[in-house]
């Protein structure tokens, strides 16, 4: 179980560095990596999404539930909250590949 999650892990850190173009030239990749690193991009979509979900319903959705369709409040709320979300997710992404960049330019002196 733990070497389950040692490799799922590494494979998510070769991802994001293939992502944002960490250490330099990619070397060359096999299908099974590529397959690997495809499913580890889809946990972390599905895991972004997930908690996405979890924390603009607690932060918009008002319990006890009084009716089967969200308010105009609710709705409203849950737009910005998305759309905030997904701003900083864009912005951070950005960052980390200035960062990805600058290490590769580092890394080429």
């Amino acid at each position: 179980m733990i070497v389950v999650e040692e490799d799922l892990i590494i494979t998510r850190i070769n991802t994001l560095r293939i992502m944002f173009g960490i250490g330099g030239s990619a070397p060359q990749v096999s299908s099974q990596q590529k397959l690997a690193a495809a499913e580890a991009e889809l946990d972390m979509v599905t895991d972004m999404f997930n908690t996405l979900v979890d924390k603009c319903h607690q932060k918009c959705i008002v319990k006890p539930y009084g009716d089967s369709d969200l308010t105009k409040q609710e709705s409203l709320c849950l737009d910005r909250c998305v759309s905030k979300y997904f701003e900083t997710n864009v912005k951070v992404g950005e960052h980390m590949q200035k960062l990805g960049q600058s290490n590769a330019f580092l890394g080429r002196q």
